[in-house]
């Protein structure tokens, strides 16, 4: 038994592999079996304590990565949770918006998180996989990451003020097109038994609720196009690449529940967002000029922190006249 626990599983000895994952299911199993058994709101404060928590428990593996590996790797750790944890603030707009759509009321929206989030736990672990396959086979893959995400990040700059437009996404056209959906929702069901209007008989139908948890999930995968790239570009150990991103993940749902409440006032931290996914991606051109190996990972932890403060400040700034619309249980 002890010597599984040494044998090297994508550089990384299982017991390491094991650490996280029990970790990761002690959380959950916290958060969905203690904390959040039943339907209910999830006021800003409650939200706020438990991402702190969250972010408490992704810095405290952090420091046991640079403890247990090296400091190195600690401090690539740190910078690809900070990156996945700035890149999924985009993603909390975007379901924002999806929810606010179809009309989800607050006690509701918790469930499609909870499935949303293990979805994504599977989605980002099979993305990552393929993305350490290629890295491993062919190196210059890197550079092309580098190029995707100086784009994507310059198409961020250009259409930063543009909202996303949920009536014209073509995969809920498709779904409304080619299944049955009820017109309203039905509690907290994805699908009901309902009677046929035109023969009487009993059939399954789709509720509002399952589109949106389809188009949340997609837009995880829209967005992890752009994340994952993201970490691979600051290391590419699959170890701390998939730490980092699932840790950062965690604590999505709860986040969620206190930035979609006080959206508004972080108007302009997507020119932050676009600014940081260009550094990253420039930084591997900038390294190879300097004929060094790699930008250190303090010069990118920090930077990254300076860009996402910067637009984190002038947004408070620029809507500082606002009004506060922030209170407990707001839809």
């Amino acid at each position: 038994m002890l010597e599984f626990l040494t044998l090297t599983v994508l550089a990384k000895p299982v017991w390491m592999w094991l650490v996280f994952t029990l970790v990761v299911v002690a959380l959950l199993a916290f958060d969905l079996g203690v904390l959040h058994r039943g339907s209910k709101e999830i006021s800003v404060r409650e939200s706020l304590l438990l991402s702190g928590f969250y972010i408490l428990m992704g810095v405290l593996f952090g420091a046991w990565v640079w403890w247990q590996i090296s400091p190195q790797a600690g401090l690539e750790y740190l910078t690809g949770y900070v990156i996945e944890k700035s890149l999924s603030m985009d993603n909390i707009f975007v379901i924002a918006m999806i929810f606010g759509y179809f009309g989800v009321p607050r006690a509701y929206q918790h469930r499609v998180l909870f499935w949303g989030i293990l979805a994504v736990i599977l989605l980002r672990g099979l993305m990552i996989g393929v993305g350490a396959a290629l890295v491993a086979q062919f190196s210059w893959v890197l550079y092309v990451f580098a190029a995707f995400l100086v784009a994507t990040g310059v198409k961020m700059l250009i259409a930063a003020d543009k909202a996303y437009d949920v009536e014209s996404n073509p995969l809920l056209k498709f779904m409304r097109k080619r299944f049955r959906v009820t017109d309203r929702l039905q509690g907290e069901r994805f699908f009901v038994r309902e009677k046929d209007p035109a023969t009487g008989a009993l059939v399954t139908s789709m509720t509002p609720l399952f589109l949106v948890l389809v188009l949340v999930n997609v837009a995880d995968v829209v967005f992890a196009v752009d994340s994952v790239p993201a970490i691979f570009a600051i290391t590419t150990d699959v170890y701390l690449v998939f730490t980092s991103n699932i840790f950062a993940i965690l604590g999505l749902r709860a986040l969620y529940f206190a930035l979609a409440a006080m959206i508004d006032r972080f108007a302009y931290l997507k020119y932050a967002l676009a600014t940081v996914l260009i550094f990253i991606g420039s930084k591997i051109v900038v390294a190879d000029m300097l004929g060094v190996a790699k930008i250190p990972p303090a010069v990118s932890l920090g930077a990254t922190f300076a860009i996402l403060g910067a637009g984190v400040g002038w947004s408070l700034w620029k809507t500082r006249a606002a009004p506060v619309l922030v209170r407990d249980g707001a839809e």
